[in-house]
């Protein structure tokens, strides 16, 4: 028998639904908007070659400017979660195409405005904000801007290289047509004869299920429909390659790398020191492997384990249940904190909670000031779920607070920091159960979902960084990569990471990079694994209890863009600098592995510890 199909999204009831009337009533009224923006395009243009007319003449082109990219957020924000949630929504794709071409159209609009500003020089930025205090808010921005002035062009330039946001997003969506609409994959086989659905939004709740076969097949189903296109895929991601390599060598940077940490102000350093301190602590993988191989009592560990219960105890947590923990975890960091939380998780209807035929898969938070920010995921109603949940809510927590704080100019922050917040409240929600009173069935299944994140961000994240690196210093030295070429490469980074402990199918694992979107926004991985640690870091510190500490991360998740990355982070308490942060997280990583093999220590594989059986309390709670 086949189990039924994901329902589709009219039957998803309105209360687990975004609240998308909160930034438009309709797609009428939201085709009107856009068509007013068209409109007032000619506005902002009006002020072209006119901000060295005084300060009073740059305060209103500025205005102008940052008045249109606020309302081309929420416009982008509307059509693309509409999109996302079913992507077989013909009116929300065609709308989605549109908003491109609007973001497009907008940032060729608004393009002279830093070289123009440039043109003026710092002194005369410096003497305007005297006699013009209401510019003295943009002067972070005027430092940012004369620290790349070196990379900034012409306004013709500028405006030509905004006007290619448009046709450089085709490679991405090309991609993920191909994965959420077009692939049919295979039905998973359980050992029962069931015939499981598989879809890239429920894949990850099959991979957590105790029927190996299950799982193996799910498994086997997506690497195959992925094998299946893999030349289509590569010839997808290496246009996005050539796109940086592109954009790098117009803006005259010595590499994509360099050109990626460069607009952030992040040194390179950061990203090797990264990947060498990964390297250097392979070995604490290795054992969590064995650990792990033993725990199942499988023979050999296959990639489709690693996400296999070690318990024969599955928790089960709803999503009411889900926001009450993660409200739970946040109580340290304050009242107003847990309110604006719990608001957002019900009744603003922050998140798009349940899987429906033609979601997109995995999670993420979007959103644009002077709206809410938004969630969308696939609840399956499990400890996996419960983390998802907790990660975005961080993501959108930090959007809410940095919006409520700061100017439009400073209203978004770097991907750097942004994984740190997300990171940050599943350190916290961790920290927070394993202190509960709870069986050892619990214990376990809390650290296999760290540890599941850990693989993720932790493992998998430097892996594709490495991977990232090598495909575009071989675009840039000119050389064309193949399906196959990625396909090794990336087998072979597996193969260092798994050690002797797990099988290596190179087909099936080496085709893993097609399953990533981040991998079309060049150089993100590497900021999961910086952003994990520099989460733990500073989670740490308030799980301790040291004094300041929530009021220092607060303050952080407060400051957007109005301070550069790194110095955002030292102010909550953590220098990114050096790699002590990763030191201390692959620390907590071992810690993780011991606790482990101490709790499975001598167990029947996938039971609960016969020293360690739930009491009728635990049962009840």
């Amino acid at each position: 028998m086949t189990e039924p199909s994901l329902p589709p999204r009219a039957e998803i009831p309105l209360s687990y639904q975004w609240n998308a009337a909160s930034l438009f009533s309709s797609w009428a009224a939201w085709e009107t908007a856009l068509r007013q923006v068209q409109a007032d395009l000619d506005s902002v243009r009006a002020f072209q070659g006119r901000l060295s007319a005084g300060p009073a003449t740059l305060l209103a082109g500025l205005a102008a400017v940052e008045g249109v990219m606020r309302r081309v957020g929420h416009l982008y924000t509307y059509a693309s979660m509409a999109h996302f949630v079913d992507m077989t929504d013909q009116t929300a794709g065609a709308a989605f195409s549109q908003v491109i071409g609007l973001v497009g159209q907008a940032r060729a609009a608004v393009s002279f405005a830093d070289p123009e500003l440039l043109s003026l020089g710092a002194e005369t930025l410096a003497a305007w904000q005297q006699t013009e205090p209401a510019l003295a808010v943009y002067a972070h921005y005027f430092d940012n801007l004369f620290r790349k002035q070196a990379h900034v062009r012409s306004a013709e330039v500028e405006e030509l290289l905004g006007m290619l946001a448009e046709p450089f997003a085709g490679a991405e969506s090309v991609a993920e047509h191909l994965r959420n609409t077009e692939m049919k994959l295979a039905p998973a086989s359980a050992s029962d004869d069931r015939q499981v659905q598989v879809t890239f939004s429920n894949l990850g709740e099959l991979l957590t299920d105790p029927d190996r076969q299950l799982r193996r097949t799910a498994w086997e189903s997506q690497t195959n429909s992925l094998l299946a296109v893999k030349n289509t895929l590569a010839t997808a991601l290496e246009t996005s390659v050539k796109q940086n390599v592109f954009d790098m060598r117009a803006r005259r940077h010595s590499s994509t790398l360099a050109a990626s940490l460069f607009n952030v102000n992040v040194p390179v350093e950061v990203f090797h020191n990264l990947i060498a301190t990964f390297r250097r602590h392979l070995p604490t993988w290795h054992r969590y492997w064995a650990v792990r191989r033993r725990a199942l009592g499988v023979e050999t560990l296959h990639p489709f384990d690693i996400w296999a219960p070690l318990t024969g105890e599955k928790t089960q947590i709803n999503y009411d249940q889900a926001v009450d923990i993660i409200a739970a975890a946040l109580q340290p960091l304050g009242d107003d904190y847990v309110q604006i939380l719990r608001r957002g998780a019900h009744e603003d209807r922050w998140v798009d909670v349940l899987p429906n035929a033609g979601k997109v898969g995995g999670a993420f938070s979007t959103g644009a000031p002077g709206a809410h920010p938004f969630i969308l995921m696939s609840y399956h109603g499990d400890l996996f779920s419960l983390s998802t949940l907790a990660h975005e809510m961080g993501h959108s927590m930090q959007s809410y607070l940095t919006w409520q704080q700061q100017p439009f100019v400073y209203a978004d922050y770097s991907l750097f920091v942004a994984e740190v917040a997300s990171n940050f409240h599943q350190a916290m929600m961790r920290g927070y159960l394993l202190t509960q009173p709870n069986t050892a069935a619990f214990q376990i299944a809390v650290i296999e979902e760290g540890m599941s994140n850990f693989f993720r961000y932790f493992f998998i994240m430097p892996i594709l960084a490495q991977f990232e690196l090598e495909v575009h210093q071989r675009v840039e030295r000119g050389q064309g990569v193949t399906a196959d070429d990625m396909i090794a490469l990336l087998a072979d980074l597996y193969a260092e990471g798994f050690g002797d402990q797990v099988a290596l199918d190179r087909e099936r694992v080496g085709i893993n990079w097609a399953a990533f979107g981040h991998l079309f926004a060049d150089y993100y991985v590497y900021q999961y694994a910086t952003g994990i640690s520099a989460a733990h870091a500073l989670a740490s510190r308030i799980l301790r209890g040291e004094a300041g500490a929530a009021a220092a991360y607060r303050e952080f998740l407060k400051a957007g863009s109005s301070l550069y990355p790194l110095e955002a982070l030292k102010l909550a308490g953590v220098d990114m600098t050096t790699p002590q942060a990763v030191e201390d997280t692959f620390a907590v990583l071992a810690d993780m592995v011991t606790r482990l093999d101490e709790l499975t220590e001598g167990q029947k594989p996938g039971s609960v510890p016969a020293t360690a059986q739930p009491d009728k309390k635990d049962d009840d709670s």
